[in-house]
């Protein structure tokens, strides 16, 4: 990637948890996924890994629900970002392993991110982090 996108890439913080549970759930991913997992390794290798217990209720967490932009189609979302085992509804749940999925993670409210997609690149904006478990005090495993 450009140094020019690196500069542009907003602060990423991801609980202590959330990044076991990721990086359990990464060195179980097969090799032929490995452009999701290669992009999903250096966001955590780039991110602040935090306490779940101070982690700031703006932060995208694993389980939350955002509501964010697509800058180009200028369309709202709302979706739980979730572990892909635990995805049940594709319409209200994003797996972390989708590219908007790994995109979201870290990223705090009023950030945004170039994210490529199959499409070509989007821009995601964090409008709102609607819920987030560590907040609501539910730290199940």
């Amino acid at each position: 990637e450009r140094n020019t996108m690196e500069a542009k890439k907003p602060n990423l913080v991801v609980t202590e948890l959330d990044a076991i549970r990721l990086e359990e759930l990464l060195a179980n991913i097969p090799a032929d996924a490995s452009l999701i997992k290669k992009r999903l390794l250096s966001e955590l290798d780039r991110a602040d890994i935090v306490p779940s217990n101070e982690v700031s209720k703006q932060v995208v967490t694993m389980n939350s629900t955002v509501r964010f932009l697509i800058a180009s189609k200028q369309e709202h979302f709302e979706y739980t970002l979730s572990y892909p085992q635990d995805v049940r509804d594709s319409s209200k749940q994003i797996s972390i392993l989708a590219p908007i999925g790994s995109a979201l993670l870290g990223l705090s409210v009023g950030d945004e991110i170039e994210w490529p997609t199959p499409q070509g690149a989007v821009k995601v904006i964090v409008e709102e982090v609607v819920y987030q478990p560590e907040h609501s005090g539910d730290f199940h495993l």
